[in-house]
């Protein structure tokens, strides 16, 4: 046993605290949100970069489409904007029966290839154009550029020349063309476009060092917040978990005022209220067992005293003393079944097997279980009804309901010894009440009343009938069935225990409905 505490303890100093479980996740996140953009910031900077700068060239070129045809003037504005937005050289030729007229052209920028493209160059850049349903885009480095090699020139789509751009790029620098054939009525244009591709090598290293700076501030920012928050978090943890560790070696006083957010808050009140109601449980127990010892006690001590004396002393074996040892074994047989079946309710293995049946005439029968006591002690106990009304429930237990609830009126009715029992019908419910003289019920105590540990005198007393358990089964059988229920009481006056359940039919509406 000592061994398997000692593997229990282990693995609970081994689970990780809530402060290294908060870093972990912290740590996590900033990782993964780190991997996220160093892949987009760093391993595709140049991938996007290329892209948007080839989007760009053909977002220039389709705006001087447009205005091809236009006045010269205009024309060569648009041109002169392109090249400076763009960072961009531009040519603007005429075709015309196989002959290139320059009409435009404009620099935005001192280093480009355009001044060195030569008109054989352009009449070949035109004949890919057309190969390639009229458009065509190249990329090709700096230093290779006298010539436009064809093996240095790719003309399927933009994402060939992105490829390219990104192979060429490590070897220095790149300049990407655009050329597009522009169909007129009698001639063809021709939209040569230029433009460098600033090389992102540097910029990518620069940042893969000021990630990885940034990654190690990062964490050690993580583990800090990771402290700070679970220090918060974890303070009010800590005297909630000590206060329970009380609570839970018997120690029903234990302070759970811990303050703190919302939810430490509640689950502080939450457990307060827990350790309050668990100490008056644990105290009602206590009383519980110890009025039942006393119950069992009683008739036990009968039993063996009258046993002795019948065993030891000629002539006792007489029939008054053998009915008083079996009087108190039935009283004995009595309370151990009442406890039985408070545990049996309790835990739901006792359920109602419902039939419609004659309430009126079952309270009758239990009267006549009250014959001896009536004639013997002087108790008067009257039943009132004004018919015979029928319900559907467990016959057995509500049988025991009014048993138990004559009982509690007997044992607790005044000095006149009187009771009454009366049946009411109220519309489609019928309700059963029963009535003492007695001292009554302080109004503060009524909604304790029902609690299997509880009585209302601290002075334990011998009940004149029953076990001093009826209320709580009373009160099982109720909720079992669905039933309204409760005590009307006031102090000097008596009580009344009543309670309601619904009429399956009258004896009259029975005969009415043949």
């Amino acid at each position: 046993m000592a061994d398997m505490n000692k593997t229990k303890e282990n693995k609970r100093h081994a689970r990780l605290g809530i402060k290294w479980k908060m870093f972990a996740i912290l740590a996590a996140f900033i990782i993964v949100a780190l991997a996220v953009i160093w892949f987009f910031q760093v391993k595709m900077l140049n991938y996007f970069y290329l892209k948007t700068k080839f989007a760009e060239l053909e977002t220039s070129i389709s705006k001087i489409e447009t205005y091809l045809g236009e006045d010269e003037e205009t024309l060569k504005n648009t041109v002169f904007e392109c090249a400076i937005e763009y960072y961009s050289s531009i040519y603007v030729l005429e075709v015309r029966q196989g002959y290139a007229t320059v009409m435009v052209e404009a620099e935005g920028t001192a280093d480009t290839l355009m001044p060195i493209i030569s008109d054989k160059d352009v009449i070949r850049l035109c004949n890919l154009a057309y190969e390639n349903g009229g458009t065509y885009i190249a990329t090709i480095s700096s230093s290779k550029a006298p010539g436009f090699q064809k093996s240095e020139m790719f003309g399927e789509k933009p994402e060939d020349a992105i490829e390219d751009a990104m192979k060429k790029a490590k070897a220095g620098a790149v300049s990407a063309v655009h050329v597009k054939i522009v169909s007129g009525e009698d001639s063809d244009y021709l939209i040569i476009q230029n433009s460098d591709l600033t090389p992102v090598q540097a910029t990518v290293k620069t940042l893969q060092r000021q990630f990885l700076w940034i990654g190690i501030i990062l964490l050690l920012l993580a583990l800090l917040l990771a402290v700070l928050l679970s220090k918060f978090i974890t303070k009010p943890i800590i005297k909630i978990n000590d206060a329970a560790k009380a609570l839970a070696r018997g120690k029903y006083d234990a302070d759970f005022g811990v303050k703190g957010y919302r939810e430490i808050g509640e689950l502080s009140d939450t457990l307060n209220m827990a350790s309050r109601e668990l100490s008056k449980t644990d105290r009602l127990q206590k009383e519980l067992i110890a009025n039942v010892s006393h119950d069992l006690r009683t008739p036990l001590t009968m039993i063996k005293g009258y046993g002795e004396v019948m065993r030891d002393i000629p002539g006792e074996n007489t029939p008054e003393n053998v009915q008083v040892i079996i009087d108190e074994t039935a009283r004995l047989s009595e309370l151990v079944n009442d406890m039985l079946d408070i545990s049996r309710i309790q835990s739901g293995a006792r359920v109602p097997a419902l039939q419609v049946f004659c309430l009126t005439g079952v309270i009758r029968d239990t009267m006549a279980r009250y014959e001896k006591l009536v004639t013997k002690d002087g108790y008067k106990i009257d039943f009132y009804a004004d018919e015979n009304v029928y319900v559907n429930a467990d016959p057995s237990m509500i049988l025991q309901v009014v048993y138990n609830l004559i009982n509690n009126a007997v044992n607790y009715t005044g000095a006149d010894k009187y009771v009454c029992v009366r049946q009411v019908k109220i519309g489609n419910k019928v309700r059963i009440s029963v009535s003492d003289t007695g001292e009554g019920i302080a109004s503060e105590q009524i909604p304790l009343i029902w609690d299997r540990y509880y009585k209302i005198d601290k002075v334990h007393k011998r009940a004149a009938v029953g076990t001093g358990l009826g209320l709580s089964i009373v009160k099982g059988i109720f909720e079992l069935h669905g039933a309204a229920y409760g005590v009307d009481s006031k102090l000097g006056k008596g009580s009344a225990f009543w309670f309601e359940l619904d009429c399956a039919f009258t004896e009259a509406e029975e005969r009415q409905n043949g």
